[in-house]
């Protein structure tokens, strides 16, 4: 088995809060955070799988860029996750939320190879890794 990660970059909003919650009760659950802020997200994607005999690899690195942009980044970057994407109707725009979200958007299109992890890097001290629904 062998594992490959592709790196993916893209800027987003967020805000976490409850509508039904004033701004002080907001502000002392999320503190700063409550307020609407953007990060430059670093995205990798880890696949695995076995080498094809006839290319060496085993993931067309192509068909992987096409299906992240056009399910994640297209629709993630320069967002407001939390009011652009309706997955996020009525969850917080976590990263822990967010490499679900990742997870269930490409992992069904994949075909020459297995989805083994998302990471989403959110500042440089906070990494947020998902090995699927079958790993919790």
């Amino acid at each position: 088995m062998q594992y490959l990660t592709k790196t993916f970059y893209f800027c987003a909003a967020h805000q976490y809060g409850h509508k039904d919650w004033s701004d002080a009760k907001n502000t002392e659950v999320f503190g700063v955070d409550a307020k609407n802020h953007g990060h430059n997200y670093t995205l990798e994607v880890t696949v695995k799988g076995s080498i094809n005999p006839e290319t060496g690899f085993i993931v067309d690195l192509g068909k992987l860029k096409k299906i992240v942009k056009n399910n994640i980044l297209d629709s993630m970057d320069h967002s407001q996750i939390d009011n652009d994407i309706p997955w996020f109707k009525d969850k917080q725009p976590s990263s822990e939320n967010m490499v679900v979200f990742i997870w269930e958007m490409i992992e069904s299109k994949l075909t020459d190879c297995t989805l083994h992890r998302i990471r989403l890097i959110e500042t440089p001290t906070i990494k947020t890794d998902y090995y699927g629904p079958d790993s919790c």
